[in-house]
This record gives structure tokens, sequence and C-alpha cells, in this order.
């Protein structure tokens, strides 16, 4: 069970990560505090496998007889009993057992929040991004909207432009600039998002993708891909746990073997000479510890096995929800790659409007009504294929972490 763990965890971090996202998730999970409380609690399950691997104390028990009993070799002054209990046969392997599958339920937690960490650090390295991009984009448009404003100065020089012209352009650049300053607040929100995830301090710069392009082509993704999802091979080891709860329960039902000496001081008797005279007495003892009111191992029988139909159906319940998860966000991908196609192009024809609007002021006339629209529009479109890239590779995000794609 361990290896395929291994294997779908190796699966996992091979996917179509972002090359400067990897570094950062390995970082995360190096530093995070909770992998390394499941990491503890994991190296604490496997140490209880040596703790159960013991037999029961071993009793000693010592007396002194104040009235000494005579006997026909003499009085018996002190007593000393020694005993150890054993468990039937096969009862420790059983509690090793248990503990084993325990052990191995605690491992999949580990791998189960790996996997959430770098969905976490992904979806968040994407968001900034996306803010940083469109940073980018409204430098972009402050600098053609300058551009703009030079082409209406001169423009109103010769008297083919207004003085409301320049004034809307200033406007226009006022609102991209505030546009921008505000989301210089959000990268600094976000950048100590990502930088808590990494359990670092929150002023460290991050360094994001400068574009991301969506690939050719998007991998295929059976939903039969969950069926080892630790999700899910969790409720598997929890369920063979029980198995080895029963089987335990099983055994401990059985009777207890008991070994033990007794061994009696006796003094001599005065004045008498006959053999065994004061010899001391040694009495080897078995016995048996049996369960006779046994209605507790059939109580725990009985909640094992209401225990597995509540493994069984918190399993279905969980694959039914990734699933679902799973389906919305291979949809959501393929919406994201849609609108990302309308965007370029709805940014291409913008672009030819814009081509149109600067050679109407080579030949003498513009209208600077029109400069803005065709500005709006193009910053529109460029922000919404920004935010199509951003929701496909989040939706990327999820999907790798349902399906282990590579």
């Amino acid at each position: 069970m361990r290896n395929i763990i291994l294997i779908v965890t190796v699966l996992f971090f091979l996917q179509a990560q972002a090359q400067e996202l990897q570094p950062y998730i390995q970082e995360a999970e190096s530093n995070n505090p909770e992998i390394q409380a499941f990491e503890l609690r994991y190296e604490i399950a496997e140490e209880k496998v040596n703790e159960v691997n013991t037999l029961p104390n071993s009793e000693v028990s010592g007396g002194y007889f104040v009235s000494e009993p005579e006997t026909r070799t003499g009085a018996q002054t002190a007593k000393l009993s020694v005993k150890q209990m054993i468990p039937w046969f096969g009862t420790i392997t059983a509690r090793e057992n248990y503990a084993t599958s325990l052990a191995e339920a605690e491992y999949l937690e580990i791998t189960i929040a790996k996997r959430k960490l770098a969905l976490s650090v992904s979806q968040s390295y994407y968001r900034l991004y996306s803010i940083k991009a469109r940073q980018r984009v409204l430098e972009e448009n402050i600098a053609l909207l300058d551009t703009y404003e030079k082409l209406a100065l001169t423009s109103l020089e010769v008297g083919k432009a207004s003085a409301v012209d320049v004034l809307r352009l200033q406007i226009r650049q006022n609102e991209l600039v505030e546009r921008k300053d505000v989301l210089e607040q959000d990268v600094i929100a976000e950048q100590s998002v990502f930088n808590q995830l990494l359990n670092r301090d929150d002023n460290i710069e991050v360094v994001v993708y400068d574009t991301l392009d969506l690939p050719s082509v998007d991998p295929m993704v059976p939903l039969n891909a969950l069926n080892i999802h630790p999700e899910l091979l969790k409720y598997d080891e929890l369920y063979q746990s029980v198995e080895q709860a029963e089987l335990l329960n099983q055994k401990e039902s059985l009777p207890d073997l008991g070994l033990g000496v007794d061994y009696i001081a006796v003094t001599e008797r005065p004045n008498m000479d006959f053999n065994d005279n004061g010899k001391d007495i040694l009495m080897p003892m078995v016995s048996i510890s049996i369960p006779i009111f046994n209605n507790r191992y059939k109580s725990i029988t009985k909640q094992n096995k209401l225990r597995q139909q509540e493994l069984a159906a918190q399993k279905n319940d969980r694959r039914n929800k990734l699933e679902t998860i799973l389906v919305t966000a291979i949809s959501t991908r393929e919406a994201s790659r849609i609108s990302y196609r309308t965007q370029l192009d709805n940014l291409q024809q913008a672009n030819d409007a814009e081509e149109i609007l600067i050679k109407s002021y080579e030949s003498g006339s513009i209208d600077f009504n029109d400069v803005l629209d065709v500005q709006e529009l193009q910053l529109k479109f460029q922000i919404s294929s920004i935010e199509s890239v951003k929701n496909y590779y989040v939706q990327m995000a999820i999907i790798n972490y349902l399906s282990n794609n590579n």
C-alpha cells in the first residue's frame, strides 16, 4: 500500500506546474507546521507497534508468616511467588497488525496534507500572477493614454481637438492609476497569503510568471482516477484497521495462560534428624484466565461491523463529492479556455479599431471619444483574458489534486 502512495505522490508532483512554482511547493512542504504535526503523529503511530509487542507485567509477591504454620518438615516462615500471564497464541501478533494498520492510515494523512498544501500554494500562485499581470496591463494602458494625450495636445494646438478631449484622457489616466494602486494592495495581501503557506516572512517577494499561455491540448481526466486518491484510500486503510481490530478482539476473547512458581522457606525442626528436615518448598504453577462473561467482546464485534458500514458509507459519500468537484473543475476549465479564445478574438478586433483611429489621425482627423471607447475595450479584453488564464490554471490545480494527471 505504501508503494502505491509513494507512486501517487510522485505523479502528483510531476504535474504540469510552472517551473517557478515547484520550488515553492517543496519549500512549503519543508516548513509547513501542519505537515510536521502529521509526520510526528505518524512516528507516534509507528512507535505504538513497539508498545503492543510486549507481555503483561510479571507479578512478584512475597509474604512473611506472622504465625508460622508447622509442617512435618518444619515451620513455614516466608513465601515468594512469581507469575507471568501469557496472552493466547497469536494475540500479540494481532495487536501488532492492528497498530500497523493505524500507522498506515496516519501515513495517508501526511500524503493528503501535502497534496492539499500543494493545491493551496498553486492557487495562490496563480492568483498572484493574475494580479501582477493586470498591473502590467494597466501600466501599458497608462502609457498608451499618455501617447494619446500627446496627440490630443498636438491636435488642440491646430484646432482639431478640444480641451475637453485632453481632460477626458487625463481623467481616464487617473482612473487607471487608481486601479493600479489598488492592485498593489491586492499584491501585498495575496503575497502575505502565499508566504504564510510557506511559513516564512510576509514581506518576502514572490516571483511569478510574466506571462502564461494555455496548452494546446488538455490532458484526459478519467473519473476512475479517483479510485487511488489518498482521501479514498484512507477509508480503505481505516476499514482494514477495523478488520484487524476484530481479529484482535477475537484473540482477546480467548483464555490467557499463566506460568509461575511459589517458593516457601521452611525452618528445621529442632532436635530432630530425618530426611527433608527444613527443606524449602518449590511449587511450579499453571493458571488460566477464562473470560466467562464475554458480552463485552460480543459488543465490540457488533461495534466493529457497524464501524465498517459507516466507513463504507463515508467513502461513497466522499467519492461522490470528489467526483462532483472534478467534473465541475473540468467544465470550468473548458469554459475558461472558451472565454480565453473569445477575449483574444475581441482584443484583435479592438487592436484593428485602434489602427484605424491612428490612420484617421494621420489623415488629419481623430475622435478622442472613440479613442477612449476603444482603449476601454482593449483593457477589458486584456483583463478578461488574464482572468481566463488564471481560472484555467486554478482549475488545473484542482484537477491535478484529484486525478494525478502528468
